[in-house]
């Protein structure tokens, strides 16, 4: 599916943790497809949803090779105003451990995706192909997208 026909309907778009590292890391298999979609962020078009789970994983490489303007940069992004940072709560810790049990989610991933629900999010864009058989959420593979 094409990436602007894959964002028809998207008003709130959760971003994981793999979609961020592409852009700023500039990742050459991935780029261009996540470009697009931080096109129609910077055009006020998809408002993005991040959770705290999001900007610890994306400092972790940044960190671990000492890059520190990197890890500024992970920052910044997603702390901008026109981000909506979402921080955990008891409702979503308790969802979370639930998509845990029920389809043996790692926690970090479940508590992605239980944010993104909470947030009420249109779609989850990951390159976490098992995220698609939880129900409530609508996942957008990177790899699958095409431009």
């Amino acid at each position: 599916m094409r990436i602007r026909e894959a964002l028809l309907g998207v008003d709130r778009l959760f971003l994981d943790t793999a979609p961020v590292i592409y852009l700023v890391e500039q990742n050459p298999q991935f780029f261009d497809k996540v470009r697009v979609v931080f096109e129609a962020v910077d055009q006020a078009q998809i408002r993005v949803v991040v959770s705290p789970v999001t900007l610890a994983e994306c400092l972790v490489g940044a960190y671990q090779a000492n890059q520190i303007q990197i890890a500024n940069n992970f920052v910044q992004y997603l702390t901008q105003e026109d981000t909506d940072f979402v921080q955990t709560t008891v409702v979503i810790a308790e969802r979370a451990a639930r998509l845990r049990a029920q389809y043996n989610l790692q926690m970090t991933d479940a508590l992605q995706v239980a944010t993104s629900i909470e947030a009420k999010c249109d779609a989850f864009l990951t390159n976490d192909v098992q995220l698609q058989r939880v129900p409530g959420i609508r996942v957008l593979i990177v790899g699958d997208l095409r431009i």
